[in-house]
């Protein structure tokens, strides 16, 4: 190999310059380099992203191409089939590596697998790297050697183990050949006719937007986080990080260091640092799953659940999908993700719960509402918590735990500040009635300007009534399984 031939450092799902391990290894290698981004909607078995998700995208990518321009070098676009596209660039420019971050969704492995395997047999040198996860997923494992099903042993093990590698800090300085590049405009990855993404505009995509929101995050509200994470009436309850982690405009790694950083200088109480990071572990945990049961997204974890007898109902569905449920918390958490691109943590669970309990709708309807949605939609995240809430997935909420939104929105909306943006044509009635309208007299929505099933609608299911037929529900799917 000539050491004058370019390196490709193809970009995926790590748009950043700092701490990109593959990419660090390409520059220590010192050839000239071809910085690429595939857009792949064409090869089988891949899922293409949500709408909210190409929004995201779309800005991201933007502030990686001013990143990388302002370094003197260039993000060359192209679209169609990875593995073609990386034959066609590979001609073009006469590269003879090729650096990439590993994936740990089946489809892409399979696809990163058999890329690797056809290039090695041309001569062609590829190496792959950590950038997503803090602990990959074979390397956390049982005693006897298998994955652990259950987060809170898993996260013992892999806090316990874990050894943070060094961090590499940004490249400042890039250089390489610029082959022509595709527009980001011809991609059509923001909405149009129309654009619906208006209030989107509080996120800032991109490696210098992640790197200020941890920054913001740390300098104050992480303090008090183990309490008020749960509180989605409070600014910055959560440090908004997600769509930064699912882009790698920021990584694991990052953050831990950060957290430690501040819990060692006393300027993070180490109950909050520890629950924040706790919740990092979360998001390895659903990677670990992901990775040992590809069909996550659509196959039940426990098969058992096979057995539910799970209802058609398209209305239901859709006044769920618009915020028209007639239950304040739920109808605010479906308004926040439709008009922001993002819920609160605490809000998904209620929802969540909503849909497969009270609604008793499956799981995967919900799942791909999210992905469809939601800017943060992580193919791994997205499918563990939605089976975490069903009662399908590993180490599940109990089968009869059913989510009270009333109860929920007086305990974790305790001001209205939450309902009453989201819901403004409750935002008159009193803190009493607020998370339960219906309960209120004639007298009183009329002085709030409310009339139920006009302005604002009445409950679609009865809660008690909803949540009684989900127990029968999952007794009937015991007595299946039993009887199978």
């Amino acid at each position: 190999m000539s050491q004058s031939a370019p390196a490709i450092v193809w970009f995926r799902e790590d748009l950043r310059l700092s701490d990109n391990p593959a990419l660090h290894a390409a520059v220590s290698s010192g050839r000239p380099l071809v910085l690429l981004y595939i857009l792949d909607e064409q090869t089988k078995g891949l899922r293409p992203l949500g709408g909210a998700s190409k929004w995201w995208l779309d800005k991201s990518l933007r502030a990686l191409a001013a990143d990388i321009k302002q370094a003197g070098a260039q993000l060359t676009l192209r679209s169609g089939q990875s593995a073609d596209v990386l034959d066609t660039v590979i001609e073009e420019t006469g590269a003879e590596t090729i650096f990439w971050n590993r994936r740990y969704d089946q489809p892409e492995r399979d696809l990163d697998a058999a890329i690797k395997e056809d290039l090695a047999q041309r001569g062609l040198d590829v190496s792959s790297y950590n950038a997503r996860l803090l602990n990959e997923p074979w390397q956390v494992e049982t005693n006897a050697g298998g994955y652990y099903k259950v987060f809170t042993p898993y996260w013992r093990a892999a806090r316990n183990n874990f050894v943070a590698r060094d961090t590499y800090g940004r490249h400042k300085t890039l250089s390489g050949p610029k082959p022509e590049s595709e527009s980001l405009d011809d991609w059509g990855l923001h909405p149009s006719n129309p654009d619906w993404s208006t209030g989107f505009d509080d996120w800032t995509p991109g490696e210098d937007g992640a790197i200020a929101r941890l920054t913001d995050f740390l300098d104050g509200p992480i303090n008090g986080y183990k309490e008020d994470r749960n509180r989605p009436d409070l600014d910055m309850s959560t440090s908004g990080l997600s769509p930064h982690l699912r882009f790698g405009e920021i990584g694991p790694l990052q953050i831990w260091r950060a957290v430690h950083a501040g819990m060692e200088a006393g300027t993070i109480p180490e109950k909050d640092g520890h629950t924040f990071l706790s919740e990092i572990g979360w998001r390895e945990f659903s990677h670990t799953l992901l990775f040992y049961n590809p069909a996550l997204a659509s196959e039940n974890y426990n098969d058992s659940f096979e057995f539910m007898p799970w209802r058609k109902d398209k209305n239901a569905f859709d006044a769920w999908t618009k915020g028209q449920t007639g239950y304040p918390m739920v109808d605010a958490g479906m308004r926040q993700l439709w008009q922001t691109g993002w819920m609160h943590n605490r809000v998904r669970m209620i929802v969540a719960s909503f849909l497969t309990k009270h609604l008793l709708l499956p799981w995967q309807d919900g799942e791909a509402w999210f992905w469809d949605t939601l800017v943060d939609a992580d193919p791994a995240n997205n499918a563990a918590s939605w089976q975490w809430t069903a009662g399908s997935g590993a180490d599940a909420a109990p089968y009869f735990r059913v989510f009270n939104p009333i109860s929920q929105g007086s305990k974790f909306d305790e001001t209205g500040a939450y309902v009453r943006r989201f819901c403004p044509e409750l935002k008159d009635l009193p803190d009493k009635y607020l998370h339960a309208p219906w309960e209120a007299n004639e007298e009183i929505l009329n002085k709030a300007g409310i009339q139920l099933g006009k302005t604002y609608p009445k409950p679609i299911v009865d809660h008690s009534g909803a949540r009684q037929r989900a127990l029968d529900a999952y007794d009937t799917l015991k007595e299946k399984r039993d009887a199978a």
